[in-house]
């Protein structure tokens, strides 16, 4: 059966270093037999907020609560129809990949915005309607895979382990751990290209062959062993037990050593 890959990517110069990886994703994923889906968001013109729009049919037409909205929007089929297209691209891929310029230490408001209106309840939380029972490794996108490209104005050294900045894979944590692996996805490491605006011609070819060799070898990658809510790890379903990464606590206690 053909696989399909969503290639997500936010820069409002189509010239950029981020719609060029964009493209050279989309062709080297066509060349592998991938069918290939792109949602250009600024090209698009995507909304970033969410707002009353997002709900043609409200059912409490006095106050907005997002998430009673939002699961009553997906459950009757009364979401805005430009998010509903870009659940069906999500439903329909086997592998995401998310392009973007590191901006303020996260993502651009656009691609935060499409998560935000996109992730309805029902879909990417409270799937099957029982809160929290799945996630962190289970939901409505279990068994696809999904990476992050960033394209990063500083420096490597400045996003090492004890660089200025942090390391880049904490910084991107809240996505890679809270908006890809939340709704089940399998995530692979980060692609980082550093120093994105000071490339020479040299270094723009080897970073483009670098990417181009990460997506020939995206089945074959090992992604980030995050632990599991419902793999034995968190007894609660909210903490850790006690035994598992004993004495250790923060971002790096949730990924298996």
């Amino acid at each position: 059966m053909k696989q399909h890959a969503l290639i997500i990517h936010a820069h409002p110069d189509p010239a950029s270093l981020t719609a060029q990886f964009a493209a050279l994703a989309r062709q080297t994923l066509q060349q592998q037999g991938y069918g290939v889906m792109e949602s250009d968001l600024y090209a698009m013109g995507w909304k970033a907020g969410a707002d009353a729009q997002d709900f043609p049919d409200r059912i409490n037409p006095q106050r907005l609560f997002l998430i009673s909205e939002s699961q009553h929007a997906y459950a009757n089929g009364r979401q805005s129809a430009d998010v509903a297209a870009e659940q069906q691209k999500l439903l329909a891929a086997d592998l995401v990949i998310m392009l973007f310029p590191l901006w303020w230490y996260g993502l651009p408001a656009l691609l935060k915005g499409w998560i935000d209106r996109v992730y309805a309840y029902g879909f990417a939380y409270g799937y099957r309607n029982e809160g929290n029972r799945w996630r962190y490794g289970d939901g409505a996108l279990s068994g696809k895979r999904a990476m992050l490209a960033a394209m990063v104005g500083g420096p490597e050294r400045d996003y090492g382990p004890r660089g200025i900045n942090g390391p880049l894979e904490q910084l991107l944590f809240p996505v890679t751990h809270g908006c890809l692996f939340y709704p089940g996805m399998a995530v692979l490491p980060t692609h980082a290209v550093y120093d994105a605006n000071r490339l020479s011609a040299t270094d723009m070819d080897a970073a483009k062959d670098a990417w181009r060799q990460r997506l020939l070898g995206v089945w074959d990658e090992a992604p980030i062993p995050f632990r599991r809510q419902n793999g034995g790890d968190y007894p609660d379903g909210h903490a850790l037990g006690a035994e598992v990464a004993a004495g250790a606590s923060g971002l790096a206690a949730h990924i298996a050593g």
